[in-house]
């Protein structure tokens, strides 16, 4: 299983969203700090789910970023969070 799929089973085990997106964005990255050649180290997360809805942001992004702390420790370098109170069609 690739990072993507372990980050998207790990929120939704942990979350249960109404919905999530989760996109590599590495190869947006090319040349800039801690991007590797062949590897997956910057990510988008959007995603909306009720026990993220009464937390700050900042509250928001460090259960995110929790729940993937072996995936920081394995590579993942750039999380961009984005909680949204309505999916977006």
């Amino acid at each position: 299983m690739g990072i993507l799929q372990n980050i998207e089973k790990k929120l939704e085990s942990t979350f249960s969203p109404d919905f999530l997106r989760v996109r590599d964005e590495s190869e947006k990255h090319r040349g800039h700090a801690n991007w590797i050649e062949g590897k997956s180290t910057h990510f988008k997360v959007e995603i909306s789910a009720k026990e993220l809805s009464d937390m700050s942001r900042v509250a928001q992004h460090r259960a995110i970023t929790s729940v993937l702390r072996e995936e920081f420790e394995q590579g993942l370098h750039a999380l961009a969070i984005k909680v949204v109170d309505t999916p977006p069609r």
